[in-house]
């Protein structure tokens, strides 16, 4: 039986570039040789494309970056990638995560992991996200948008409140504001970032995570409860070594963890989303489950909260992304019955 040819495309131009060659290096490392030939595509932060014929684990071993091995002109991407059998994106935040890569992989005509074109633009972007959901009857924590052309703002929540940018990942450019003069200076850091920047209400209650698995017919895994060893759940809680504790199942009610998976699937379905996401809610000490956010790419280690979440639902890290892979493949035959 021949290998699956699979590339896993890396790096990118975003802040969060080290993080995806983390989650990329756990992916490659996990997939199973005697299944799947693993190939290499790192995008440098200048945007230049490279390829690797061996695992990224195997360039290392040899003193190389995948960057050293075949620079590729972007014109050629497409025709190169069409070679392979599906594309694993594992990239995060924008030029990556935001459809732009996706859309390079549909002109390609090539079968690639995790949510299309227009899920991957409409989850990055909190502001349209938010105003989908609510269209669609589905809660969410309350916000404001900032355009740069604005003048004036009033803060109608009071403090404490977040401030972050509308189109970015991993908590970066975001900060937590408990004055006017912090509201400022956060407003300002969120747009040296971002031409579109949120205000969003600060929620008091319990951060949960829930991660979603599907094309037709998604599911969610157990959620897990975020408890972020620091005044709240930042860049350093996330990624640095004992920065934040998961706790599965989350410690709310029953009802409350049905509810956020229910939502998390809503979210995931009326998005547009296919393979993957993670959903980002809160539980208020009321009850109410409200969805933040939805991140198509979600962090990808063994030990990232999505994978985490599968197996503690009775799912491991090499089935997981054997299922993913099968997704991406059944997906792209449907889709090609389509006529246009």
């Amino acid at each position: 039986m021949a290998r699956i040819r699979v590339a896993v495309v890396m790096g990118g131009r975003s802040s969060e570039h080290e993080i995806s060659l983390a989650s990329a290096q756990s992916v490659i490392e996990a997939l199973d040789p005697a299944r799947y030939e693993a190939v290499t595509v790192e995008i440098g932060r200048d945007g230049r494309w490279a390829l690797g014929s061996g695992s990224h684990a195997e360039l290392e071993r040899d003193g190389r970056s995948p960057a050293e091995t075949l620079p590729v002109p972007t014109s050629r991407v497409p025709e190169t990638l069409a070679g392979v059998d599906v594309v694993f994106p594992v990239l995060h935040g924008p030029f990556g995560e935001d459809g732009t890569v996706q859309g390079l992989l549909e002109l390609a005509d090539v079968p690639y992991v995790g949510a299309g074109v227009t899920a991957s633009a409409l989850c990055m972007d909190k502001d349209l996200f938010k105003s989908v959901l609510r269209d669609k009857g589905i809660p969410v924590t309350k916000s404001v948008t900032l355009l740069r052309s604005q003048d004036a703002f009033e803060n109608p929540f009071g403090f404490p409140v977040f401030v972050k940018p509308a189109r970015l990942g991993s908590s970066v450019g975001i900060s937590k504001a408990r004055t006017d003069e912090e509201l400022r200076a956060g407003i300002e850091l969120a747009f040296q970032h971002d031409e579109k920047v949120l205000v969003e209400e600060f929620v008091n209650g319990v951060e949960v995570e829930v991660g979603v698995l599907g094309n037709d017919q998604p599911f969610a895994s157990i959620p897990g409860e975020i408890v972020a060893n620091a005044d709240w759940y930042d860049y350093s809680a996330k990624y640095d070594e004992g920065g934040m504790e998961l706790v599965i199942p989350p410690r709310v009610s029953e009802q409350a963890i049905a509810r956020a998976q229910e939502v998390s699937v809503e979210a995931f379905r009326v998005t547009d989303c296919e393979g993957m996401a993670r959903a980002d809610c809160f539980v208020r000490d009321d009850g109410e489950v409200l969805v933040n956010e939805l991140n198509t790419i979600p962090g990808f280690t063994a030990t990232s909260v999505y994978a985490k979440l599968f197996e503690a639902s009775g799912i491991p890290y090499e089935e997981l992304l054997e299922r993913l892979v099968q997704l991406a493949l059944e997906r792209h035959e449907r889709r090609a019955k389509l006529r246009f």
